[in-house]
């Protein structure tokens, strides 16, 4: 497992292109809070959460929203948005910086994290009001297309068969077996949380690439990077670190 952590104020781009301080609005326009820090991959750069400092208003002073749940805001510039209210952030648990000392810990919370994710919020698909949290028809084996899907790939079904119900809407079977674009597929029973989002924004596009360009200058004083031994990277002479800037 790839170690994670945050920036902590490493400079990696020009202010203009930074994503930290950017402002973070939710559902109705409600402002949340602002971009403090971002948690990325110290094996890859990848950015995987943004850090949100409430400015007092939840209890925890700080969340965080996985960067695939992030859009460009289309109401102000060079901010984001997401689908969350104030009542489902307070629901998440709390985020502690600190947890990332350990992969134990941070597994644990993503763990916990992400089961709130599918039990509270109600996602829906960026300018659309198409519910994707999976209904109970939606759920494995319960609707047609499931069945159809099953079918068609030659999925197990147990000790079930894989029959297409007589009764099924011709268009809904023949979308069983075709690709689809929806972030939760019909038939799945949990919502997934990506690592990483591109083209949200210029600016966010633009920040990724900068801190993937230096990630060696950003991850340097990391004690626990998995497969990276302190002696390694104490290995790296300055002038490596300077090709990475």
């Amino acid at each position: 497992m790839a170690h994670c952590g945050t920036l902590k104020g490493t400079p990696i781009s020009e202010a203009a292109e930074d994503i930290r301080g950017s402002k973070l609005y939710g559902g109705n326009d409600e402002k949340l809070g602002k971009i403090d820090d971002v948690i990325f991959d110290h094996s890859t750069g990848l950015i995987r959460y943004v850090v949100v400092d409430t400015g007092g208003w939840l209890k925890t002073k700080a969340f965080i929203v996985p960067t695939d749940r992030l859009r460009a805001s289309s109401k102000h510039k060079d901010d984001f948005e997401t689908d969350l209210s104030k009542q489902q952030i307070e629901s998440f648990p709390s985020y502690n910086e600190s947890d990332l000392e350990s992969e134990e810990r941070w597994r644990n919370y993503e763990r916990g994290y992400r089961s709130k994710w599918e039990a509270n919020p109600v996602m829906h698909r960026a300018e659309t009001d198409r519910n994707i949290t999976p209904t109970t028809p939606q759920m494995p084996g319960n609707s047609p297309s499931a069945r159809a899907a099953e079918a068609t790939h030659g999925w197990a079904t147990g000790t079930e068969s894989a029959a297409i119900d007589p009764g099924a809407d011709t268009a809904e079977v023949e979308a069983a077996a075709s690709t689809t674009d929806r972030v939760v597929p019909a038939g799945t029973d949990s919502v997934v949380i990506g690592v990483s989002a591109v083209g949200i924004s210029g600016r966010w596009d633009t920040f990724q690439s900068r801190l993937r360009e230096r990630r060696k200058q950003a991850v340097a004083g990391c004690k626990t990077c998995t497969g990276e031994s302190p002696a390694k990277r104490g290995s790296e002479s300055t002038d490596t670190l300077r090709k990475a800037v």
